[in-house]
Order: structure tokens, then C-alpha cells, then sequence
């Protein structure tokens, strides 16, 4: 990773390559002192911070991002205050609202969650109260998988999407219309293609997630 040429300057053009990531490895630098669990954590919210901001205004350059994050060595001595502190709150980001410290909890939690509850209901589609309490661990999977530092934004809605909002809407339109086929045999066709899909979706953001 090549040096920044000038570390209290977000702006300066550290890498015509990727400035992005010499402001990242600048942080990580000036962070050293910071234990690495938070360390990792501090990098992963910039990160997010930095694909929020390219997806909602693509035409930005990257130095007016990286301009309005704000020095890395400020960043790295406020988290390190906080630390000292302990306080919880992440640092500011260039004088904007903070984003929200999320759980440690590992990436594979709200993965099994999503899949495991619709796999048991699957095969145990008669079983009282257990459609209930699927659709439950489910939504609970849904939030802690937004709530994540492990995907961009990005990523968790579309795993929402094809990993809970999807399969619960096709199961309403297959019980309550009359456009599915009558029998258990097409209903456990329609599951278990709906179970690929979850499945699917949730092995992708295994392979997608950060470190």
C-alpha cells in the first residue's frame, strides 16, 4: 500500500489506484493502539459509510467522500478517546450524524436463522405452532442481518428480499389465491424450490461477507 503523502489531508491524492483504500489503511495506521476487534469494526463502518455515500451520489469524487469523513488521525484519536472512555458511541464522520454501533454477532447467526426455520417447516409443514415460531426466528434472522457490519447495505437488502420478503409473500399468494395446483406433492415441489432460493441467497452472503 503506498504512503499517503499527506496523512492529515483526506483530499491529498494518495493513490491514483484506490484512494479509498489508502484512506482506509491511513485509519487503520493511526488506529494501531485500538484493540483489533474495534479497530476492524471502526474500518468496516467507514467502509459502509464510504458505499452508502458512492451509491447515493455517484457522481461525487472520491476525495469530496473521503473530504467529508474528515482526518484520519481525528477519526483514530476519537475512537481511541472513546475507548479510554468507554464510551459507545462510533466517531463522527466529518461532522455527520454517527452511524449506529451494530452487535458483534457472527456473520453465520442471522444466515441459519433465515434458512434453518424454513428447511424444518418444510418437512414438518403440520407441526402446531411451528410455522409461527419460523416465522419468527425468520424476522429476527431479517434484523439481525441489516443491522450486520459484515455486508454493504446493498447486499443485506437484497438478502432480505430473496431470503424473507420474497418466500413469505409467495407463501400467502400460494395458501390464500387459487392459482397454485391443489396436493401436497406441488406444494412440496414449490417449497423446496423456495428453500433452493434461501439457501442460495444466504451461501452468497457467506461467500460476500466482510472479514
Amino acid at each position: 500500500m503506498k504512503t499517503p503523502t499527506s496523512p492529515t489531508s483526506p483530499t491529498s491524492p494518495t493513490s491514483a489506484a484506490d484512494p479509498v483504500r489508502d484512506y482506509l489503511g491511513a485509519v487503520e495506521r493511526e488506529a494501531a493502539a485500538l484493540p483489533a476487534d474495534r479497530r476492524q469494526e471502526l474500518l468496516a463502518d467507514l467502509a459502509e459509510h464510504i458505499d452508502v455515500t458512492r451509491a447515493e451520489r455517484p457522481d461525487a469524487a472520491p476525495g469530496e467522500i473521503l473530504a467529508e469523513l474528515g482526518d484520519p488521525r481525528t477519526i483514530a484519536a476519537t475512537a481511541l478517546a472513546e475507548v479510554g472512555s468507554g464510551a459507545g458511541a462510533a466517531p463522527a464522520l466529518g461532522g455527520a450524524v454517527p452511524p449506529v454501533r451494530r452487535g458483534k454477532v457472527h456473520p453465520l447467526v442471522p444466515l441459519l436463522m433465515l434458512t434453518l426455520p424454513y428447511l424444518v417447516t418444510t418437512f414438518l409443514p403440520d407441526a402446531p405452532g411451528l410455522a409461527l415460531c419460523s416465522g419468527l426466528i425468520r424476522i429476527a434472522g431479517g434484523v439481525l442481518l441489516c443491522t450486520s457490519v459484515h455486508w454493504t447495505a446493498v447486499r443485506k437488502v437484497v438478502g432480505v428480499v430473496l431470503a424473507l420478503v420474497a418466500p413469505t409473500v409467495a407463501g400467502i399468494v400460494w395458501r390464500e389465491t387459487t392459482v397454485a395446483p391443489a396436493g401436497d406433492t406441488p406444494a412440496l415441489v414449490a417449497n423446496l424450490v423456495v428453500l433452493a432460493v434461501v439457501a442460495g441467497t444466504s451461501a452468497w452472503l457467506w461467500r460476500s461477507r466482510r472479514a
